[in-house]
């Protein structure tokens, strides 16, 4: 999800009648209701879906999180590690995300968070370096080595997949380029494989 304060057209900390307020007024004017069978109902329904993740996700949190960019959510580091992790175990990979990126400390756990982040996002590099630099900073937690021993694995098995089926497409791209040569050759009159 894209910052939700920006998605309401609001300045971060808003209070939550503020929030309230600007959903309201943004509602008004994207309900799909309004639109009839106008083309620009299907836009006005996603914009309202949007509008309403942003609104649930700014109520449900503004009582304990403070999403400004200068803050980490609460003075208790634990707390909001906790809140990611449970972020990351219901598939809200855009929320976890967006939190690490707001939160000042990059320790061993933020560090092991962003590359779980990377991982379930695909970027196998990013999530190998980030678990690689939270092994680093607390070398005893096996959580963190585990991690990282099982994207390591599966780094090793995608490459050695990826080297295969290089050298089986250099095998095929060296036969078409002989026959482009060959048919090539013949337009002109000449013939590279004789073969008839």
């Amino acid at each position: 999800m894209n910052n939700p304060y920006e998605i309401l057209g609001i300045k971060e900390g808003a209070s939550e009648d503020e929030i309230k307020k600007a959903y309201r007024e943004m509602a008004k004017k994207y309900h799909p209701d309004q639109y009839g069978n106008n083309p620009l109902k299907d836009l006005a329904e996603d914009k309202m879906r949007e509008l309403n993740e942003a609104y649930d996700y700014l109520v449900k949190n503004a009582k304990n999180t403070s999403y400004s960019n200068n803050t980490n959510y609460s003075s208790n580091g634990s707390t909001n590690y906790a809140e990611i992790r449970r972020d990351l175990a219901s598939g809200r990979i855009s929320d976890a995300e967006y939190k690490l990126n707001n939160m000042r400390m990059r320790d061993a756990e933020w560090n092991y968070l962003y590359g779980v982040v990377m991982l379930q996002k695909g970027h196998m590099d990013s999530a190998y370096n980030y678990l690689q630099q939270a092994c680093n900073l607390d070398p005893t937690n096996g959580e963190y080595r585990d991690t990282l021993n099982r994207i390591s694995s599966r780094n090793n098995s995608y490459r050695q997949s990826y080297y295969r089926t290089t050298r089986t497409n250099d095998n095929l791209d060296c036969c078409l380029q002989l026959w482009c040569l060959d048919s090539i050759c013949e337009c002109f009159g000449g013939d590279l494989i004789g073969c008839c």
